[in-house]
């Protein structure tokens, strides 16, 4: 029988995303799919930290098996900005991407260093132990939006030694690369190991 986690989250592109790597070891389920329609709260000040806040408050309201995950970009040139604001960067008090990705590359106009990281924290709680697992992927920021695919930062990150932004390269290779890839991985060898 497979295992079942709740993945607390209510976006809908990362469901996918880890639906996708995950599937064949894991039925993931929604916050939705068990009635959670709270909008969890995300006040750390570190990604780690907003991970294991939103898996503590699934695991101790609902008392079922879980895992978070926050995702930061962090631009060099910025001072590792947007960092953990990235979903929240233009805009405090929602997620706008348009707007996001028009202030990162209004604030990186004129700048040579274009250096960025991708970063995921994965938190699980599993039988009430915690876990984290990270995933970094290094590139770079390019000067316009490239591509159609992916969400996000997608249209302006680009991943190292690929010369095409996350947004080019499609769902497919992004799942296998990006920094979210790398922590679901770390977490699916843990949770085979477990099997």
């Amino acid at each position: 029988m497979k295992k079942k986690l709740v993945f607390a989250t209510n976006n809908a592109h990362k469901l996918e995303e880890i639906r996708a790597i995950l599937g064949a070891k894991v039925e993931v389920l929604s916050l939705a799919d068990i009635n959670c329609h709270d909008d969890i709260p995300e006040t750390a000040d570190t990604l780690a930290g907003n991970a294991l806040q939103k898996a503590r408050y699934v695991y101790e309201r609902y008392g079922m098996d879980c895992f978070a995950d926050d995702t930061g970009l962090e631009v060099t040139a910025l001072g590792g900005r947007p960092g953990v604001h990235t979903a929240r960067y233009a805009c405090p008090d929602r997620n706008d991407p348009e707007a996001n990705t028009r202030k990162l590359l209004q604030e990186l106009e004129g700048k040579n260093d274009r250096s960025a990281q991708f970063k995921t924290v994965i938190a699980l709680i599993e039988k009430g132990e915690e876990h984290l697992f990270e995933g970094i992927v290094e590139g770079f920021i390019t000067t316009e939006k490239r591509g159609t695919q992916g969400f996000g930062y997608d249209p302006v990150f680009s991943p190292e030694e690929t010369g095409q932004t996350f947004a080019e390269l499609g769902p497919d290779v992004k799942n296998r690369i990006s920094h979210r890839a790398r922590a679901v991985k770390k977490l699916y060898d843990y949770l085979a190991d477990g099997c």
